[in-house]
């Protein structure tokens, strides 16, 4: 049955390679070239899309914004993440699994619920339009799912080594930063690159909080290029490569990461 599996492999395989080249291939493309063959090779190859997508509008001050939001809040979502997680473990029993309850009972509500009171919120605290509020919103949604996560795997380390780590006159805070983050770190690497790749590419939270040009992320200064009757798709589809390209070149280079994160755990000791 070895067979079956590799053509669902290829399957799969073609389902995501599909996509891929047409999005590529026509960030090369005139606007001409695209619907006269949207399917073909680019006759001829052409940068003008790059160019003019750098001339046309501030993608550098985009992709500032769109990595500052990120980085900060990825920062403070792994930071109160583990360090929740690292409590729900200690307190272990009743508490432990309440506590564990209440924050992945988060991942029960639809963002889509909560968008009406959040934008209401927001308003009255006055942070409309505020990179800082967006940071602030998007960690507290992104935390239940990084409670989950890391508090599964830290189920898996030894507790008879925080105990001696107690023993020894080690405080709850040395514990954690000198013992339980160390050896947390493959997971803590799979949950980040999850992280960057939800916070880089979040449109629903950006679009509802951000008014100011000058202050869009790259997901929602995609959104420039689609008219009321017009859309440039050629354009939109060279953003949507400027958009993808980190998180290619991160997940390149951070794949041995990736991948120990996700089997980390799965065998205790």
């Amino acid at each position: 049955m070895k067979w079956v599996g590799r053509i669902i492999m290829i399957l799969y395989g073609l389902l995501i390679a599909a996509p891929l080249y047409f999005v590529v291939v026509s960030s090369f493309k005139t606007s001409q070239g695209f619907y006269a063959s949207p399917l073909g090779w680019p006759q001829p190859w052409s940068l003008q899309n790059f160019i003019t997508i750098f001339q046309a509008q501030p993608m550098l001050q985009y992709f500032w914004n769109s990595a500052r939001v990120t980085l900060f809040t990825v920062a403070i979502v792994l930071f109160l993440g583990s360090l929740i997680s690292y409590a729900i473990v200690r307190l272990g029993g009743r508490l432990g699994k309440f506590a564990f309850a209440y924050f992945v009972a988060g991942l029960i509500i639809p963002s889509q619920v909560i968008m009406l009171p959040l934008y209401s919120l927001v308003r009255q605290l006055g942070w409309s339009d505020n990179l800082t509020a967006l940071i602030f919103v998007s960690a507290a949604g992104l935390l239940p799912l990084t409670v989950f996560t890391l508090t599964g795997f830290m189920e898996m380390l030894s507790k008879e080594m925080m105990e001696a780590g107690s023993m020894d006159g080690a405080g709850e805070w040395k514990i954690y930063w000198r013992l339980v983050l160390p050896l947390s770190g493959p997971s803590l690497s799979a949950t980040a690159a999850f992280l960057f790749v939800m916070v880089w590419n979040d449109l629903l939270i950006p679009l509802l909080l951000l008014n100011s040009t000058e202050k869009l992320t790259l997901p929602l200064a995609l959104m420039q290029f689609r008219g009321e009757y017009v859309t440039d798709y050629t354009m939109l589809l060279t953003g949507v490569v400027i958009t993808a390209l980190p998180m290619v070149i991160l997940f390149t280079f951070l794949q041995r990461f990736f991948v120990t994160g996700l089997t980390a755990g799965s065998v205790k000791g």
